[in-house]
């Protein structure tokens, strides 16, 4: 899958979601999130997502309705100034969560300081180009997870 880039200049408002809370997690939910994304998604997602927590300020944004993880996005895991991985429980979909939370992660981004962001190995590409006016980077596949250790299969 592509890398994309993203122009953080000209972002969309963050939607709301009727009753989600979208915000930066903090440490003492680290134990949380990360069990929560190992139970549905991959096991690099749950190291990638690792990473965010050790980041000042930390880099995972969260959806939480009712003292319940729905979605997280990260930012700054695999390199600096990439987007991703972020994800969604299943049974959630289709509500806005993953725009909202893909918005705010990217508003964060900016407010770092960065013009631009890459959404790496993007997996829905229409989503990003609809979103947020994403476009693809030619060559960028496997781009820098070219070699990466898979672990046992």
């Amino acid at each position: 899958m592509p890398d994309l880039l993203v122009k953080l200049y000209e972002l969309p408002a963050i939607p709301s979601v009727a009753g989600v809370t979208i915000r930066r997690a903090i440490a003492p939910e680290r134990h949380v999130v990360l069990d929560w994304v190992a139970r549905f998604f991959y096991p690099a997602w749950r190291s990638e997502c690792a990473v965010a927590f050790s980041q000042t300020p930390i880099s995972c944004i969260i959806a939480v309705e009712e003292q319940k993880l729905l979605g997280f996005a990260c930012y700054d895991t695999t390199t600096r100034n990439f987007f991703g991985p972020t994800g969604v429980d299943p049974d959630c979909r289709g509500r806005g969560v993953g725009t909202a939370l893909l918005i705010a992660a990217l508003e964060a981004m900016k407010q770092q300081g960065f013009g631009y962001a890459i959404v790496g190995d993007a997996g829905p590409v229409e989503f990003y180009q609809r979103t947020v006016g994403a476009i693809v980077i030619p060559d960028s596949t496997p781009g820098v997870y070219r070699g990466m250790l898979q672990g046992d299969a």
